[in-house]
């Protein structure tokens, strides 16, 4: 079997909804809910000792990506992030840590005006750790690394993003 990802509120591939676009309150101009859309997932493979949930804007004009939301220590008996968790109710004893915001949490898509699609890419990464030994202001690109180190195997959705 293969680790699969899935969504109730995009497809792979699709534009994704204002819902789910930055909020105002961020300052980068975009007027979206910021709500972090629901993403559920199966066949996580032998050895998955937690999960990690990323998501990744490859396209942002940062010369290194731009990450919107990192979840570590998802126990292994979840198997979904509800509508609205990263700003709302997380699992128990899953963690938040620092996106390029500067903070824990979600926040949505939001590309410079004008400029191409951009792809937000929502990882789910089976973990053969119990938790990462990390913090809430662990960096993205310090997760990263251990995830890189650390994951079985991942899966991915992928939504695009306009303005």
């Amino acid at each position: 079997m293969t680790l699969t990802l899935t969504s109730q509120s995009f497809n792979d591939g699709d534009y994704l909804g204002n819902d789910h676009i930055l909020s105002e309150a961020f300052g980068f101009g975009c007027a979206g809910g910021n709500q972090s859309p629901q993403l559920s997932w199966s066949d996580a493979p032998e050895g998955t000792k937690s999960f990690a949930l990323t998501c990744f804007d490859p396209d942002a004009p940062t010369g290194s990506g731009f990450w919107h939301w990192v979840v570590v220590n998802i126990p292994p008996d979840v198997t979904e992030l509800a509508l609205g968790a990263g700003t709302g109710e997380m699992p128990a004893g899953a963690l938040q840590t620092r996106t390029d915001f500067g903070a824990p949490g979600y926040g949505g898509p939001c590309p410079p005006e004008g400029d191409h699609p951009h792809r937000y890419l929502f990882t789910l990464h089976a973990v053969g750790l119990d938790a990462l030994p990390v913090e809430a202001d662990t960096s993205a690109a310090v997760v990263g690394f251990m995830l890189n180190f650390n994951t079985i195997e991942k899966a991915a959705l992928m939504g695009l993003y306009k303005r």
